[in-house]
């Protein structure tokens, strides 16, 4: 893809447990286009906290490579790695427990500041004034603590919190998923607005499908870690090759009492990665799966300019009993 700045290959990520080998994120590949927003979305299980921290090396990956604006950060030394962190930050999921309720909000933002010793006192108040500003609050909110603050008002801390050192990538774990439908909309946009601004590039963790299609330019579906589909979000939404992807586009509501839409349900549950299935992961639940699927890891199908499904029945679709209408 033209002008990536992250590259993600063949990464892997598995932990040792008393019952065995958990494998979270297996043999994942794709690219994050400069400036762009691109959505990772799947069940519950399926890797996608994981993928975004061993993206950023918060955790150790067990294989593959990130290479970040062309250079392989599993192979940064840990002085190297510090220096890098500038350009790599996170907005966490909870904005709850992601703040530290001892520290009042003034020193929450300038801590990544305070860590790589950037300016002087004066100019880390007058730094961490105009990102308070520049998320929608106020500059005296700096002298109060996070519990004093609703949670649609401590996500755009945590959001100030990894702009305080400019950098280039955000990855943005569920970083909606815990406020009301109303306050969700504001973030979003002050993403869109601060994606424009500063020209960031982001990974934006969801599993709300509708957030991801109004917010992202490329969308990666994932189940039990691995890659399902990937693609243009419009591409993706409007064609989805991808029998898991097209499950998952089912359930989104319509909102509209008037039409309706018959769900692709999905049998049983998403399998232990503690023992994924042979070949294709998602056979146990596919309505399309044959025998060879046990047998065979499906490679990417291209589907256009840069669409592909993983899925050796790419050219097939599961119907429901009456078609799917989306808003």
């Amino acid at each position: 893809m033209p002008d990536a700045l992250v590259q993600v290959r063949n990464l892997t990520k598995s932990f040792s447990t008393p019952a065995g080998k958990v494998h979270a994120v297996n043999d994942v590949s794709f690219d994050i286009p400069r400036g762009s927003i691109t959505g990772l979305v799947g069940e519950s299980g399926s890797g996608k906290t994981t993928l975004g921290r061993v993206l950023l090396r918060l955790i150790e990956p067990t294989g593959g490579s990130t290479i970040f604006d062309g250079q392989d950060l599993n192979r940064l030394d840990a002085r190297e790695l510090r220096d890098m962190r500038k350009r790599m930050q996170i907005i966490f999921q909870d904005p709850v427990s992601s703040l530290n309720p001892r520290l009042k909000v003034g020193a929450i933002v300038a801590e990544g500041l305070v860590a790589h010793r950037v300016g002087t006192r004066r100019d880390r108040k007058d730094r961490v004034v105009a990102l308070l500003e520049e998320v929608g609050l106020q500059a005296d909110h700096m002298h109060r603590f996070p519990h004093e603050f609703s949670g649609g008002q401590r996500q755009r801390i945590g959001i100030a919190r990894a702009l305080a050192l400019e950098p280039e990538f955000i990855v943005a774990d569920e970083s909606v998923s815990a406020l009301d439908v109303s306050i969700q909309a504001q973030v979003l946009n002050l993403l869109l607005d601060l994606r424009e601004r500063r020209n960031l590039t982001m990974l934006f963790i969801a599993h709300d499908l509708s957030v991801v299609e109004y917010l992202c330019d490329q969308t990666i579906v994932m189940y039990l870690g691995k890659i399902a589909e990937i693609g243009p979000s419009q591409a993706l939404y409007r064609d989805p090759a991808h029998p898991y992807t097209q499950a998952l586009l089912s359930a989104i509501p319509i909102p509209d009492p008037a039409r309706h839409a018959e769900r692709s349900h999905l049998k049983g549950d998403i399998p232990s990665p503690l023992s994924p299935p042979s070949g294709c992961v998602f056979r146990t639940r596919c309505p399309m799966a044959l025998d060879e699927c046990s047998r065979t890891v499906p490679p990417p199908i291209s589907r256009g300019s840069h669409h592909e499904s993983y899925c050796i029945r790419t050219e097939a679709r599961y119907e429901p009993t009456s078609p799917i209408q989306h808003p």
